[in-house]
């Protein structure tokens, strides 16, 4: 590092007060700022995404006196109590300021572009760890339904070890709307075709329901099933997703 850090150290700071804002999913749609962190994640997305990173929030000098900065990446000192509040994750590791990126309403009467996987997870952890497994696995995009999770929240982010960076987001309608949308249109539902033998078309919409709840009953869409022993009654929606997106890349990959 070779300039000076900007230094904050009253919580009434208003960039303090905004960065504080993107704890909260609240916070994160009216401010648009989201904060990473992670030993692994933030030197990689500093070097794979400088683009998307504004700040990187320290307490010591020292902790990244031997980085190189991307020109756009202001260093920020912050007093310890300070960045305590904004380390929820408890990394004690410099954290990433970032812009929330735009997320453009889909238009679901349109014919699907690759895999696209509709989904109503509103736990971000879940979400996140679905994101992995979405950038793994080739999915094209993740269409965001109302009532999900925020993609930016910082459980989210660390659940998604980056995936945010790999994927196209976009905002989804309410379950209505799923009901019209173009197809083929699949979920996944523990009464349904077996999925290991299904024959995955290059286009198609597969939708994710809430945790707990699923896929409301008159959603039109043809149901699989991931096949188990059956020695529990269903699988966690973040393991099925992620079987069936494996699932899938195997079967095109043959």
């Amino acid at each position: 590092m070779t300039r000076p850090p900007l230094l904050i150290e009253s919580p009434q700071n208003p960039q303090f007060k905004l960065w504080e804002s993107a704890l909260e999913s609240r916070g994160l749609k009216k401010n648009g700022k989201f904060l990473l962190a992670g030993l692994k994640t933030v030197p990689e997305a500093l070097r794979q995404h400088p683009d998307r990173f504004e700040r990187i929030l320290f307490t010591d000098p020292a902790q990244i006196s031997s980085w190189r900065l991307p020109p756009g990446v202001e260093p920020v000192q912050l007093a310890p109590a300070l960045f305590r509040t904004l380390d929820v994750s408890g990394t004690g590791f410099p954290l990433l300021v970032g812009a929330v990126p735009k997320m453009p309403a889909i238009d679901l009467s349109q014919p699907p572009q690759g895999l696209e996987l509709l989904c109503a997870l509103g736990d971000p952890s879940n979400l996140g760890a679905l994101l992995r497994s979405a950038a793994s696995f080739g999915v094209s995009r993740i269409v965001l339904l109302e009532g999900a999770a925020h993609p930016f929240h910082p459980k989210c982010l660390r659940a998604g070890s980056n995936a945010q960076f790999a994927l196209t987001l976009l905002r989804g309608p309410r379950w209505a709307a799923v009901n019209e949308a173009a197809g083929p249109l699949y979920a996944l539902d523990g009464g349904g075709e077996d999925l290991t033998r299904f024959d995955w078309p290059a286009d198609m919409r597969l939708i994710l329901g809430e945790e707990g709840q699923g896929v409301p009953a008159d959603c039109p869409a043809t149901r699989l099933s991931v096949p188990t022993t059956g020695a529990v009654e269903s699988l966690n929606a973040t393991v099925a997703v992620s079987v069936a997106l494996f699932a899938r890349f195997a079967a095109v990959r043959e």
